[in-house]
């Protein structure tokens, strides 16, 4: 390829990776040891879904798997695709297995959850029989938007997020080809606000400064410079001179303090300023089980229900669900009970050692197991009365009760503390008679 010819790419196809080490993010997935770069490694593709939310790499890894294996790739849009696409692709698939130089094939299908059932059902016999392997992109629940049929046959890998450090990495690797001028820290930190974990959204957005840099013969990108040339694009990052961050902490510590009103209040700022409705939901799934918990434990399903109204109906009329529940969160009953808990107990396996299941407690499914004492002695609590089996230990041998989870009185946790102080009664009752 001439260099007039790569001059005309665009940024993110210029900038893609051309091996599993250059990949920015989801280490939690192609780290060292880890499942997706095992499946790299093993040298059998398989069929998978990559669930994650936009611009997180999902089309790179499944080009990338192809590389990996030596595979045709075919890629079709199931926003714009049909069945007409499948049965090409299925062609293209015998003709790459029965060639003089027999070939794999790998079929990449974006936005996988917009084919219906019979659309998906099409891929199925071909799957099974291995003329291709299957990638679905989604950024669906697939648990809900891909046929049981196939999603039973795919591993599914979810995708996450770019964070911060992630998303600097990119910004350096396209300076670093000479892609686009120096950025001042505060107009990177702005951008990398502005991108909120989306790498395509980053790389479109320094694209178009680029251009606008080289026209005006800039050697650096100022903030001034970067707010006056994306205008309405970046309100949600400066409207009234406040970061996108201060006014996600006013809205959570509004809904934390109780205060509808001002919850609603800041709410309205963020969408008003363009932020993403999806990123607000994530928020506010976040909030319900963070601060109300267990007081209150209808607020998650309430959370969850929103962020799924909104993907039903969009916006503008998806933005009243998440309204809805803003209101409701800033009155519910409020608990970090089940967050501190959780903290407390990732924080003692850390430092802890790794206790032994007690023998009452294990599995015995064979007869030597049962021969060794698994599961002997273990209290069936349902045949006990009141169905508590009141002195059963359930920690590991001689580990004192910890005591993580301490609900408040609030909501639906004082009735919680009422039942816990009932049967710690019972423990004590049995203690005694021993």
């Amino acid at each position: 390829m001439n260099a007039s010819v790569h001059l005309k790419q665009p940024l993110a196809e210029r900038l893609r990776p051309h091996n599993l080490s250059e990949v920015i993010g989801q280490q939690h997935l192609i780290g060292e040891g880890l499942a997706l770069r095992l499946a790299f490694e093993s040298g059998q593709p398989h069929s998978c879904i990559l669930w994650g939310p936009p611009g997180v790499g999902k089309t790179t890894i499944a080009r990338l798997m192809a590389d990996a294996f030596e595979a045709q790739f075919i890629s079709i849009s199931a926003v714009l695709g049909g069945v007409k696409d499948i049965r090409e692709a299925v062609e293209k698939a015998e003709a790459a297995l029965n060639g003089l130089q027999p070939k794999r094939t790998i079929v990449f299908v974006d936005e996988v959850h917009r084919f219906n059932k019979s659309q998906q059902d099409a891929f199925l016999p071909h799957v099974e029989s291995g003329l291709f392997t299957f990638i679905g992109a989604t950024t669906e629940n697939p648990s809900f938007e891909v046929n049981s049929a196939l999603l039973s046959r795919a591993a599914v890998y979810v995708l996450q997020s770019l964070n911060e450090e992630d998303l600097k990495k990119i910004v350096q690797r396209a300076h670093g080809i000479g892609a686009i001028p120096l950025l001042e820290a505060e107009a990177e930190k702005r951008l990398i606000a502005y991108a909120d974990g989306d790498a395509r959204r980053l790389l479109n957005t320094l694209e178009t400064l680029s251009v606008s840099a080289q026209r005006e013969k800039l050697a650096e990108i100022s903030d001034e410079w970067l707010l006056k040339v994306l205008g309405e694009r970046m309100r949600r990052y400066d409207k009234g001179g406040e970061q996108f961050y201060d006014t996600i902490s006013a809205l959570h510590k509004s809904v934390r303090g109780s205060d509808p009103d001002a919850a609603l209040y800041w709410f309205t700022r963020m969408l008003d300023g363009g932020a993403d409705p999806r990123y607000m939901a994530r928020r506010l799934i976040r909030m319900a089980a963070e601060d109300i918990g267990l007081a209150d434990p209808r607020a998650l399903r309430l959370a969850l229900d929103a962020a799924e109204v909104y993907e039903r109906l969009g916006s503008p009329e998806g933005e009243l669900a998440l309204a809805e529940c803003v209101i409701y969160l800033a009155v519910a009953a409020k608990s970090n009970a089940v967050y501190k808990a959780f903290n407390e107990a990732k924080a003692w396996v850390k430092k802890d050692g790794t206790r032994p299941v007690p023998m009452h407690l294990r599995n015995a499914p064979t007869q030597l197991m049962k021969t060794l004492d698994y599961g002997k002695g273990y209290r069936y609590a349902h045949l006990e009365e009141g169905g508590f089996a009141a002195g059963e230990n359930y920690l590991p041998e001689g580990m004192p009760a910890p005591g993580f989870y301490r609900p408040v009185n609030r909501g639906l946790e004082l009735k919680i503390s009422e039942k816990m102080a009932s049967l710690n009664e019972l423990n004590q009752a049995k203690a005694t008679k021993k």
